[in-house]
């Protein structure tokens, strides 16, 4: 077990009475917080979105320790969107209640809020959303008060998608100076509390451009600068000007990483910059197929999260093909790039020779990844408990998942890019050792996990966990007995929900029968 963090007494199983009517928001990249009218007024309803082949099962055994929760099983589709509990960054010299919209302001001013402080926890989450917001925020929003603004930035860069293919491209700058590497370098988060997460990225401040997907090297100076940044390998020293101060929230997503507050860019300027010289040849080789620039950076040791930074502002490929790539559609690109081309690698190797279960705890999410020696398969399931970011609203635990066969898939996962980045750190691992095996993760979400950070948190602790000595077992029934006792949730649900387990448990393999020789005698027998 990777012990990342100590599991909190109530951040476990939501209790009863626990109010659960906090306000939810969709955020749009650029402009105002809209209240989301599916989501509003409809109740759980309008998050448990019940899809062709979803069933119910009752009779939870868990339900004793949880007061009344059900299980809801949900074979695919999910709401998907960004949420916050509004943080606008207004000027240094705002009160309080400025820091929130209309809306925000009517849920405080509920009582709900005033009675618990952050400290009575009555929203049933184990740390204080607002808190956290505020915290982060609080420690940036003077410092940005202003329409030009200078800072080291990681490097780091954000290319949007609303309006594509007309979209918003620019660099994400703090308005500190120095080694800022680690705000945009997700492989390094892990191990640090969510507090940290928010604070990295709420201090990057987004510089907007509107381009045309297509104009990657007509775009004029902002867009070529952007462009070097993306490239570079060290943090660069960047002076902005804005048409207007900053402003906006901590935009939360579960595919990208956090950031802060944005502005139009007028003015771009990028001091001494040191280009990495593996992703300058990929992107000087006009003649190099997009797919194999990111194997080839990949197989050099390149970090994930700099080939995607490139891949989005279209630094690899055909030279009349480059494009802008959004940055969650270039994340999920990479992991899934990278993740089949090892799928195909490990496929090829042995398999090897236990049951194995690995694990990884962090921000209240808990990950089991267990190996079987099988052909390749693969499996993500994942459990979200009530008063968790995707089940805000309900009473019950919802479960969801996806799986591929030997042969892959056809179709795009409906958990989104999260599966995609668990499978590269899958196949990353097999590769490494040479073997190949079959995979599921199962993945129990609780009420500590009060934010989306991004993709990558699945990506890291699985990669953390698959780096870890793994638990081994002879057969899979005591490795079943072993991940009982570290999951909340009963396993026969988890067997019943998962088509990876279903195929190890019950289809029997060449190996299973004896060999029968000459004279109808079992060979190898006495």
């Amino acid at each position: 077990m990777l012990p990342l963090y100590p599991r909190r007494e109530g951040d476990c199983l939501l209790g009863d009475g626990l109010r659960q009517d906090e306000p939810i928001f969709e955020v749009p990249e650029v402009g105002e917080v809209e209240e989301n009218p599916v989501l509003r007024g409809q109740g759980q309803g309008g998050i448990r979105t019940h899809v062709y082949g979803s069933r119910a099962i009752g009779d939870n055994p868990s339900a004793a320790r949880s007061g009344h929760l059900g299980l809801t099983f949900l074979r695919s589709g999910r709401v998907r969107v960004a949420i916050v509990i509004a943080l606008p960054v207004q000027s240094s010299s705002g009160t309080f209640a400025s820091l929130f919209d209309a809306d925000t302001r009517a849920a405080i001013s509920s009582g709900l809020c005033i009675q618990c402080r952050g400290a009575k926890l009555l929203c049933g989450k184990a740390r204080c959303p607002i808190l956290v917001r505020w915290d982060s925020m609080m420690k940036t929003a003077p410092m940005i008060d202003r329409v030009d603004l200078d800072g080291s930035s990681p490097p780091g860069v954000f290319v949007g998608r609303f309006g594509y293919p007309k979209v918003f491209v620019g660099p994400l700058v703090p308005p500190v100076h120095g080694d800022t590497e680690i705000l945009d370098s997700p492989e390094e988060w892990v191990g640090h509390p969510m507090e940290d997460i928010v604070r990295f990225r709420s201090t990057l401040v987004r510089g907007m451009h509107r381009v045309h997907v297509g104009d990657v090297d007509r775009g004029g100076r902002i867009v070529d600068l952007t462009r070097e940044l993306a490239l570079g390998t060290s943090p660069a020293e960047v002076e902005v000007g804005f048409a207007r101060k900053p402003q906006g929230r901590v935009v939360l997503d579960d595919n990208v990483q956090p950031f802060g507050p944005s502005a139009p860019l007028r003015r771009l300027d990028v001091g001494t910059l040191k280009v990495d010289a593996r992703l300058d040849r990929a992107y000087s080789d006009t003649d190099l197929r997009a797919k194999e620039a990111v194997l080839d950076l990949f197989g050099h040791g390149l970090p994930v999260s700099k080939i995607q930074r490139a891949f989005s502002v279209g630094a690899f490929g055909f030279e009349k093909n480059r494009r802008f790539v959004p940055t969650r559609w270039s994340i999920t690109a990479v992991d899934d790039t990278i993740g089949k081309d090892l799928r195909e690698t490990v496929k090829k190797k042995p398999l090897i020779n236990e049951v194995r279960v690995y694990e990884a705890i962090g921000y209240d999410d808990r990950f089991l990844i267990i190996m079987v020696p099988r052909p390749w398969r693969y499996e993500l399931i994942e459990a979200w408990y009530p008063n968790t970011l995707w089940n805000p609203l309900g009473q019950e635990v919802v479960m969801f998942g996806d799986h591929e066969g030997f042969e892959g898939r056809t179709t795009y996962a409906s958990i989104g890019g999260c599966y995609y980045a668990a499978r590269l750190a899958v196949g990353e691992a097999l590769l490494r050792e040479g073997r190949q095996a079959a995979t599921v993760i199962l993945r129990e979400t609780h009420p500590g996990y009060i934010m989306p950070v991004g993709v990558w948190n699945v990506r890291e602790h699985v990669r953390a966990a698959l780096r870890q000595l793994p638990h081994r077992f002879p057969t899979m029934r005591e490795a079943l007995a072993h991940l009982a006792s570290r999951l909340d949730i009963p396993m026969e649900r988890y067997v019943r929900m998962s088509e990876g387990l279903q195929h190890v448990l019950y289809q029997r393999t060449f190996d299973d029968y004896p060999l029968i020789g000459p004279g109808g005698l079992e060979l190898g027998s006495s």
